[in-house]
């Protein structure tokens, strides 16, 4: 299963890119990790962070970052707050339960000599 992501913030910096030395192109963007299926939604606190640059056209990895890069990227990490940590059930789930749970207490008033088919 892939991981899907939706964007906390995105930050324009006015750093030089370490690939094609402008300053104008560098791009931070933060995101945090959601998971949905058929029977839930929820969120992570999963947070992950990406650089580019809009002038070349590159991905920027931590490897490439400056010092200067690193504290930027650092205090813009503070700055973003993610989204609180949720869970939240789908109708097919709360569907499923309730089914799950009438069937139960038909099996126990069977059991127990209630309900006689």
């Amino acid at each position: 299963m892939a991981h899907k992501y939706f964007t906390l913030k995105e930050v324009t910096l006015n750093n030089n890119c370490p690939e094609c030395y402008s300053n104008e192109g560098l791009e931070l963007t933060f995101k945090q990790r959601f998971i949905g299926n058929s029977f839930y939604k929820a969120i992570t606190e999963d947070t992950i962070n990406q650089m580019q640059c809009n002038t070349c056209n590159t991905d920027i990895f931590p490897v490439r970052w400056t010092n200067d890069i690193e504290q930027v990227v650092a205090y813009q990490k503070r700055a973003a707050t993610p989204k609180p940590k949720s869970f939240k059930l789908k109708k097919l789930a709360w569907a499923f339960i309730i089914v799950d749970a009438i069937l139960l207490i038909m099996v126990i008033l069977f059991v127990a000599g209630v309900l006689k088919f």
